[in-house]
C-alpha cells in the first residue's frame, strides 16, 4: 500500500443510482457494486470511473446519470462538487484536461436544464390567451398584464411593454389568434390606460394639496380678534404708533394709513363679532380727525 496515495474526499448526494454486475447492460456509463452500498464507496468508484473513462464518453456518462435521477440538477451540484474537492487525483493522475473538461460538460448541461425547466414552466397559458406564435417564443398579452401587476415602479411597467412592443413589430410570426387584438395594440393601449392613470392620480394629489392649503389660509383668516370695546379705542393705538416719532426720527409703525386699516380689517371684528367698515377705520386714523379720537378717560396710551 502506498503510503503517499491521495484518498478520494467524498461529498454528499441526496441521491444516487448504482447496479450490480449481473444488473448493468453498459459497463462504462453504469455505476456497479457488487457489495455493500455507500455514500463513500460510491464517491470512489465515481472518481475513479472518472480517471479511467476516455474523454470522448464523459457526455454519454453524465447524460446517462442525470437521466435516472429524479433531481438532475441537485444530483449534478453534488458532482461538480466531488470533482472540486479531488481535483488533486486529476493532478496526480496527470488528467487535468480531464478535471476541465468535465466542469465545461457540467456547465452547459445545468445551463440546459435550467431552461428547459424554465420553457416548462412558463408554458403553462392557455393556447387561447397566446396572440401569436413566432419560432423560439409566443406572445401573450394575458400573460404579460399578469407580469406587469407584479412590478411596482410604473417606470418599469412603461419600459417592458415599450420592450416588448419592439420584439412583436420585429418577430417573424408563424401564426396568429384572431380571436385576440394584435399583441402591441393591447400592449400600446396599456400604455395609454397607465399613463392616464398616473396623471389623473397627479392631478388628485395637488388638488388635494390645493384644498388642504385654501382651508388653512381661511381658517387662520377666520379667526380674527374681537374687540370688547369701542374701535376707536384700538384704532387711536394705532395712531399713535403711526405719528409718535422716535429719538432716531422714525415712528414706531411706518406704514400708510391704507396699509394699517387693512391690517386691522383682517384682524379684528367689534363687540358683536361684525366686519369692520375700511372708510370708518382709515377715518379713525387720520391725523387729521381728532375728533374721532376717543376721551381722555378711556386712550390707552402708548
Amino acid at each position: 500500500m502506498n503510503p503517499n496515495k491521495t484518498i478520494i474526499k467524498p461529498v454528499s448526494f441526496t441521491e444516487f443510482i448504482t447496479v450490480t454486475s449481473i444488473q448493468s447492460v453498459n459497463s462504462i456509463l453504469d455505476i456497479v457494486i457488487d457489495d455493500e452500498i455507500t455514500l463513500e464507496k460510491y464517491c470512489d468508484i465515481l472518481i475513479n470511473k472518472l480517471l479511467k473513462l476516455p474523454q470522448s464518453q464523459f457526455s454519454n456518462f453524465i447524460n446517462n446519470q442525470l437521466e435516472q435521477m429524479k433531481s438532475p440538477i441537485s444530483w449534478l451540484e453534488s458532482f461538480d462538487l466531488l470533482i472540486a474537492e479531488n481535483e488533486k487525483l486529476f493532478i496526480e493522475n496527470g488528467v487535468l484536461y480531464k478535471y476541465n473538461k468535465l466542469f465545461n460538460l457540467i456547465e452547459k448541461r445545468r445551463d440546459s436544464i435550467q431552461v428547459t425547466s424554465a420553457k416548462l414552466t412558463k408554458m403553462i397559458t392557455p393556447k387561447r390567451f397566446v396572440n401569436a406564435d413566432t419560432e423560439d417564443r409566443y406572445f401573450s398579452f394575458h400573460e404579460t398584464k399578469l407580469h406587469i401587476e407584479t412590478l411596482s415602479s410604473f417606470n418599469d411597467k412603461i419600459i417592458y411593454l415599450t420592450e416588448e412592443i419592439f420584439e412583436y413589430k420585429q418577430a417573424d410570426i408563424i401564426s396568429k389568434n384572431n380571436k385576440l387584438l394584435d399583441y402591441d395594440f393591447q400592449c400600446t393601449q396599456l400604455i395609454e390606460k397607465l399613463q392616464t392613470l398616473r396623471k389623473m392620480k397627479t392631478d388628485f394629489e395637488k388638488e388635494v394639496i390645493q384644498n388642504k392649503l385654501r382651508y388653512n389660509s381661511s381658517e387662520v383668516k377666520s379667526q380674527p380678534l374681537q374687540i370688547n370695546g369701542a374701535i376707536n379705542i384700538l384704532t387711536n393705538v394705532f395712531k399713535q404708533m403711526m405719528t409718535t416719532v422716535k429719538p432716531n426720527g422714525k415712528p414706531y409703525l411706518g406704514y400708510k394709513i391704507k396699509e394699517i386699516t387693512e391690517f386691522i380689517c383682517e384682524n379684528f371684528v367689534d363687540e358683536n363679532g361684525q366686519a369692520l367698515s375700511q372708510s370708518t377705520i382709515q377715518t379713525y386714523l387720520s391725523p387729521n380727525r381728532n375728533d374721532k379720537d376717543p376721551n381722555i378717560d378711556n386712550t390707552i396710551k402708548v
